[in-house]
C-alpha cells in the first residue's frame, strides 16, 4: 500500500541501524533539489498508526534539508517482523550492507523472537547465512559498529583487515580492535591508509603504537609509505632485525623533531614538573655524546656499504 506521510511523523527507531555516507548524500541531495523523491520510503504502521521507517533514511535527511513535509511511504509488510523481511528479501537486489544485515537479523530474533531456523526460512535463505549476521555483529562492539554505521569507518576495513587480527593472528584483542577504530575514525583514510596503519599498530611494537595513540597518524602515515616506497626500489624486504631498527630510527627522529620544538617553546613549570624534568634532562644529556658516537659510526658505515 502505498501512501504520504509527514517527515515529522514517522518513527526512526531503525536509523541506528542504517549505514551513512555523506557523499552519496550530497548526490541524493542535489537530485531531491531538482526531481523531487522519485522512490518512496518503505516501512510499516505500527500498532499506534505511526509510519516507522525502514528503508530511505538518506531520501528522509535530504527531505528535511530540501524542507520537504510530506513524502511518498510505501508499507511493505503487516507488522514490523514481516516488514523487515520483506526489506531483507527485497535487498537481495538493492543493496545492504552485511552490518546492515546483520542488524536486522539480529532484530528480528532478540527483538520478534523468531529462531534461526524461522529467520532462515522465511528469507529463504541457510542457516549458516543467518548465523553469519549474527556472529559478525556479536564479535564487534557497540562502538566499532557505530563508528561503521555512521560512516566513519569503511566496513570493509573492519571485516577483511581488522578481524583477520583477532581471528586469525590472535594479535589483537577486542579492545585494542576498538581503540584502533576510534583513533582511526572520521579521518577520511583510504583502505590501504588503513591496511599500512593498523599492521603498524599491532605489528609495530609498542613505540609505533604510542606515536598512533598520540595522535601522530599523518607522520606514521609518511613514514609507513616511505618505508613501503624503500622496500620496493631496493627490490627485498628487510629482516625482523632490520624492520625493527628502521622502525627505532624513525621514531628516534620523528620524538626529536617534536621535543626541540617543545622544549623550545616551554618556560618554567610547577616544583614537581621542574624536578622530574631536571632528573630525566640531566640523564639524557648523560646519553646524548654516546648516542652522537655510536649514531655517527653507523652512519658512516651504511653510507659506504
Amino acid at each position: 500500500m502505498k501512501t504520504e506521510v509527514e517527515v515529522n511523523q514517522l518513527d526512526r527507531k531503525h536509523e541506528r541501524h542504517r549505514q551513512k555516507s555523506e557523499g552519496r548524500e550530497k548526490q541524493l541531495l542535489v537530485s531531491i533539489l531538482n526531481e523531487g523523491i522519485q522512490e518512496p520510503l518503505q516501512g510499516v504502521m505500527g500498532s499506534s498508526g505511526q509510519a516507522i521507517l525502514l528503508d530511505g533514511f538518506k531520501r528522509l535527511r535530504c527531505a528535511l534539508k530540501a524542507g520537504i513535509a510530506v513524502v511518498p511511504f510505501l508499507v511493505i509488510g503487516e507488522d514490523e517482523a514481516t516488514a523487515i523481511i520483506q526489506m531483507l528479501k527485497i535487498s537481495n537486489a538493492k543493496s545492504l550492507s552485511l552490518l546492515e544485515q546483520a542488524a536486522f537479523v539480529d532484530e528480528l530474533k532478540s527483538v520478534h523472537g523468531l529462531s534461526v531456523a524461522e529467520i532462515a526460512h522465511r528469507l529463504q535463505r541457510s542457516k549458516a547465512w543467518v548465523l553469519v549476521r549474527l556472529q559478525t555483529l556479536s564479535s564487534m562492539s557497540e562502538a566499532a559498529s557505530g563508528a561503521i554505521l555512521s560512516g566513519q569507518f569503511p566496513l570493509y576495513s573492519y571485516l577483511y583487515t581488522l578481524h583477520p587480527f583477532r581471528r586469525l593472528t590472535g594479535s589483537a584483542s577486542k579492545a585494542e580492535v576498538d581503540e584502533f577504530v576510534k583513533l582511526s575514525s572520521g579521518r577520511g583514510l583510504s583502505t590501504r591508509d588503513i591496511e599500512l596503519l593498523s599492521d603498524a599498530y599491532f605489528r609495530g611494537g609498542e613505540p609505533m603504537r604510542s606515536q598512533l595513540k598520540n595522535g601522530d597518524l599523518s607522520w606514521c602515515l609518511q613514514e609507513l609509505r616511505e618505508r613501503e616506497r624503500l622496500k620496493t626500489a631496493g627490490g627485498a624486504l628487510l629482516s625482523d632485525a632490520e624492520n625493527k631498527l628502521i622502525r627505532e630510527l624513525e621514531i628516534l627522529q620523528g620524538i626529536m623533531g617534536r621535543l626541540t620544538l617543545k622544549l623550545a617553546r616551554h618556560n618554567g613549570g610547577a616544583d614537581s614538573f621542574r624536578v622530574q624534568a631536571e632528573v630525566l634532562a640531566g640523564g639524557t644529556l648523560g646519553r646524548i655524546e654516546k648516542l652522537r658516537e655510536v649514531l655517527g659510526g653507523f652512519y658512516d658505515r651504511v653510507r659506504k656499504a
